[in-house]
């Protein structure tokens, strides 16, 4: 059965079917918040002027079975200008699947072809894919078409399954760490607000958070989901939206009414993805964060979610504290594909070579260190 393909430019103007996507995404089982439009509506606005969005859909009879937002960039690697196409969301976006009909998986593999059609690029890159069956069907067609591609994991993810259990305190270091954890919050003293913003309120609470984010480290050293007017913009337009949706969630610890550490997450078919955290620097031996993870749980018992997802961590040396409740791992791949035009080739072979060296660099790098003592 044929598809007929159509691009737009906008995901947020009025001939983009956005309810269709929205249906679309209900019969997608893994998508994620950061499939949702709320979220790419926050991320198109916050483009700069060297990307550019291109929305491929697919009907099959007249109705939407795929959707791919693009971004195509201007970008330096290895000391040659190339263009990259990646989903709508690079890099703030935890999560994704390409959204994809699962009964029409294969209408992916000729989207390939629609898109070779009208951008030209040195390679695609993927980030934080969660592979499922049928985009790993369409995907696999994807590198058919190109002369090199890999497919990388990313990082495991820790996930921990909200059960009665946890209605017990936790066993072993956990239960020390977090008796010392209220003890000074007790102490200080501080407590614990659960806070569902909604279109009225968001703009308020989300205020509060950023003011908190500026002054930790992850302001001073600009790498905050606030930090930049381009975050701020995808952050302020993103989050009212999921608000305005009900899946947006705080959980905040505050002292004489003013807020020193918080976690925000997103909540969607009962998994809440744990997404930032922040806390004022002069209250960094508190403990907040694990205390805020407690309380995460502690919300799932009464609200009946089923998991807390770390959402993303560092592939090596997590210090997420998830880690120290996890019941299951989720794998994250980064799928790139190398065309065949002149700067895929040479992108692809300097990979190779570089993939060759590497290993030749950490032994010299290990020996040279070993001389040293």
């Amino acid at each position: 059965m044929s598809a007929r393909f159509i691009w737009y430019a906008s995901l947020t103007g009025g001939d983009f079917p956005a309810r269709d996507y929205e249906h679309l995404l209900e019969q997608v089982p893994a998508a994620t918040p950061f499939n949702g439009l709320a979220w790419l509506a926050g991320a198109e606005q916050a483009l700069c002027h060297t990307q550019r969005l291109h929305v491929l859909t697919a009907l099959v009879e007249n109705r939407l079975v795929v959707c791919l937002p693009l971004i195509s960039c201007r970008e330096r690697i290895a000391g040659l200008q190339v263009t990259v196409i990646r989903h709508l969301g690079y890099p703030l976006t935890d999560r994704i699947v390409l959204v994809v009909h699962p009964q029409h998986e294969e209408v992916l593999g000729a989207a390939f072809q629609e898109i070779r059609k009208r951008l030209a690029f040195s390679h695609i890159q993927f980030s934080e894919l969660c592979v499922l069956a049928g985009e790993a069907g369409g995907l696999k067609q994807w590198r058919r078409q190109v002369w090199f591609s890999e497919v990388r994991l990313s990082c495991r993810v820790p996930v921990h399954e909200v059960t009665d259990a946890d209605r017990q305190e936790p066993s072993g270091s956990l239960r020390y760490k977090l008796r010392r954890a209220r003890k000074r919050s007790v102490e200080l003293p501080a407590e614990i607000r659960r806070i569902i913003p909604d279109a009225q309120t968001v703009h308020q609470v989300l205020h509060a958070l950023s003011q908190v984010e500026q002054a930790s480290w992850k302001g001073r050293q600009c790498v905050g989901i606030f930090s930049g007017e381009q975050r701020r913009c995808w952050m302020q337009t993103a989050l009212a939206g999921m608000a305005a949706n009900g899946c947006l969630r705080v959980v905040s610890m505050e002292h004489e009414g003013t807020c020193i550490s918080y976690r925000l997450g997103f909540l969607d078919k009962g998994r809440l993805y744990d997404y930032n955290l922040a806390f004022l620097p002069e209250f960094a031996g508190l403990g907040s964060g694990r205390l805020l993870l407690d309380e995460w749980i502690r919300w799932g018992l009464d609200d009946g979610w089923q998991w807390v997802d770390a959402s993303r961590v560092s592939l090596r040396d997590s210090s997420h504290q998830l880690h120290e409740r996890c019941s299951m791992y989720v794998p994250h791949y980064r799928w790139t594909l190398y065309s065949r035009r002149p700067s895929g080739l040479l992108l692809g072979i300097g990979y190779k070579l570089w993939l060759r060296l590497k290993p030749w660099l950490n032994t010299q790098k290990t020996g040279s260190g070993d001389g040293a003592g």
